[in-house]
């Protein structure tokens, strides 16, 4: 195996293991005090995927089923969604983002672009950042293209 991947495949579980850690740790924001990681990528999910299933937000967040239904219990809640009968299939349910969900996204991702934001000044240049964003849409690309031959 070329040990090239085995360093990309270890460099990008340790961003994403530690880089996760740190942004909790660090992100100062009453947003991130008040609702738990999984609330806000829950409410992230619905923000940018629209209206959801309850079970594929489970497939989204790799949880079951019954750990989805107290979140979402304490997201309505806050009035922070809203579950609503599928128009297509009434016997199914989506859920779907409210007004003050959105909000709260907004917050969210305001204080981490502002942490990164911090974080990176003067220790990326502009080539760096483009190099950094041309790979990774290639990455999101690449998997994005197996999860639909799945």
């Amino acid at each position: 195996m070329d040990e090239r991947l085995i360093e990309a495949v270890e460099l990008f579980e340790d961003v994403m293991v530690f880089g996760t850690e740190r942004v909790l740790k660090n992100v100062k924001a009453d947003v991130w005090q008040e609702y738990s990681p999984e609330q806000i990528q829950m409410l992230k999910l619905v923000n940018k995927n629209g209206p959801l299933p309850a079970g594929m937000i489970a497939e989204l967040q790799c949880v079951h089923k019954s750990a989805i239904s107290n979140r979402l219990k304490k997201l309505e809640e806050k009035r922070l969604i809203e579950i609503v009968k599928s128009e297509g299939d009434q016997r199914s349910k989506l859920v779907v983002l409210t007004e003050e969900g959105r909000g709260v996204v907004m917050e969210s991702d305001q204080a981490v672009y502002t942490y990164i934001e911090a974080l990176f000044a003067d220790q990326m240049k502009d080539e760096e950042l483009d190099q950094f964003l041309s790979m990774f849409r290639k990455i999101k690309s690449i998997l994005k293209l197996e999860g639909e031959r799945k």
